[in-house]
Formats: C-alpha cells, sequence, structure tokens
C-alpha cells in the first residue's frame, strides 16, 4: 500500500518550506490529518477505501513524512492550521471534511474556526481541543527535553513511548505497529528533531484551550476515542462531543492510533460519516 500511495504524492510550496502531501481519489474532499511522530501512512487503510468514492487529500505535518522544516515564525497551532489552509486553497478546494486524529485533530479545529463556512463536517479522534493538563504536560514537555539534550530518541523513551500509543492487545499481538513505530523514532534525523520535531511537540503541549470555541462550530461534527487510548481519554472526548453537541463513539480494545489499530471499523465510521454529510 504504500508503494501505492507514493504514486499520490505531491508537494507544495508553504510559508517557505515544502509541505508533502497525498492527493488520491476523486469526487467531494476529505482531508485528513495524522498524529504526532507519524505520517500520511497511519491513514493507508482508510485511503485504500474511501478514496475509490472521495479525493482524499493528506497533508503531512511540518518534519513528518516527506515534508521540509517548521517554518520560521510558527508558533502555535493556528499558525499550523492556516499552512494547511493554504495548500487547500493552493489546490482550489472551497469546501471539505477533515477528520484529524490526536494533532491532526487539534489543528482541525482550528481550521474549522478560520474557515467555518468551507468546513462541511469535522470529525475529531484520539484529540483534545482544550490546553493539556498540567500532569501530562509536565510529563511530555520533559521527554521533549531529553530528546533535545541527546539529539536523539533512546530507547529507553521509545518504549515508555509504547503505551501512550497502543492499546494492551496491540502492545501483544502487533508486532508490525510496534516496530514500525519503533524504527520510525529510531531512526530520525538528528536536525529533524531539534529543528523541527522537538518545536512541534513543545507548541502542541504548550496549546491554548480550545474548547470554549469549540461552541461556535456548528458543521455535523463526530467524536471518536479509543478505550485505552491514554494518550486522549475518553472522558475528554467526551467533553468535546458535548460541547459540539454530536455523537461520541468509543471504540473498544483501541489505544491511540486507532486507524492501524481498528482500521475497519475507523473506515466504517468515516464512510457513515461522509455520507451522511456529503
Amino acid at each position: 500500500m504504500h508503494e501505492e500511495l507514493e504514486v499520490h504524492r505531491k508537494f507544495a510550496d508553504i510559508a517557505g518550506s515544502k509541505m508533502s502531501y497525498l492527493d488520491v481519489g476523486l469526487g467531494p474532499v476529505l482531508v485528513l490529518g495524522h498524529s504526532y511522530l507519524w505520517a500520511a501512512d497511519m491513514w493507508a487503510p482508510q485511503i485504500r477505501e474511501l478514496s475509490q468514492r472521495y479525493r482524499v487529500i493528506v497533508p503531512e505535518l511540518w518534519g513528518h513524512g516527506q515534508s521540509g522544516a517548521l517554518p520560521a515564525g510558527a508558533l502555535t497551532l493556528r499558525d499550523i492550521a492556516q499552512h494547511h489552509l493554504e495548500l487547500l486553497d493552493m489546490l482550489g478546494i472551497e469546501k471539505f471534511v477533515i477528520a484529524g486524529l490526536s494533532v491532526g485533530g487539534m489543528w482541525a479545529v482550528e481550521l474549522a474556526l478560520l474557515c467555518p463556512s468551507r468546513v462541511a463536517g469535522l470529525l475529531l479522534m484520539g484529540t483534545f481541543a482544550g490546553s493539556e493538563p498540567a500532569p501530562s504536560q509536565a510529563r511530555y514537555l520533559s521527554m521533549l527535553d531529553t530528546v533535545a539534550s541527546m539529539e536523539a530518541v533512546p530507547d529507553t523513551l521509545i518504549e515508555a513511548m509504547l503505551p501512550l500509543f497502543f492499546s494492551t492487545a496491540s502492545l501483544g499481538h502487533r508486532s508490525d505497529l510496534i516496530e514500525c513505530f519503533r524504527t520510525r523514532l529510531r531512526e530520525a534525523e538528528q536536525e529533524n528533531l531539534m529543528v523541527s520535531i522537538v518545536p512541534l511537540g513543545r507548541m502542541i503541549f504548550q496549546r491554548r484551550d480550545a474548547l470554549t470555541d469549540l461552541s461556535k462550530l456548528s458543521m455535523p461534527a463526530l467524536v471518536i476515542t479509543g478505550h485505552e487510548d491514554r494518550s486522549r481519554p475518553p472522558a475528554e472526548g467526551r467533553v468535546m462531543a458535548r460541547i459540539l453537541r454530536c455523537d461520541f463513539v468509543e471504540l473498544l480494545g483501541v489505544g491511540h492510533i486507532s486507524t492501524l489499530e481498528a482500521p475497519d471499523e475507523v473506515t466504517q465510521r468515516l464512510r457513515a460519516f461522509l455520507a451522511a454529510v456529503f
């Protein structure tokens, strides 16, 4: 599937850097935002199925996948949302549904607030529009300090991060996912870590509280969280669903990277949401 995705990879000059993105299929537009420390390929199962009916656009975060460095002057997730809006403008896309997981959902909220009339639907997965709770913020910033001081992601830190991304079942039986993630972090380039990954992480975990602004959004919405998501627990998803006045779905036995841990169920949920919106 990854080779197939590469056929659809394109690049755009945005904010003085080069943004990598996938552009697959034809039809109404679905924009997918991936998780921090991952890339567009975490959506591979959904791209394969949904691109048969929709045009699927999957931008890669700065410093992730094949995207270039975090642009100078990018300080907040609203800036990141503005970069993605520039990409959509460049592609001539006026109306779209956006589904974002983790930080993909965080900048998706900021994007929806920037241009609410253009967002036909908002699907938030394993994410939280509020500010980072103090205990987890301290933990995550400490992890980033470790990476910055070592200019690498040490194995001890990688092992500590695994439960933040995967369910107990995946940790025990999905060695393919686990090894892929380990390899991704072990092979991270020093310059990319220092210039993009660490600064972007600090931006994410020191983000503003956008929960109040969620009430301004009136487009169709859906919130999905894995029951075993330790990074973004279900309680956070319920808060957002209540503010958005939409349904909340809790995926049993699933952790943070639900698109790969429960690909069929996630695809089914996305398909149903898109059918209702378009």
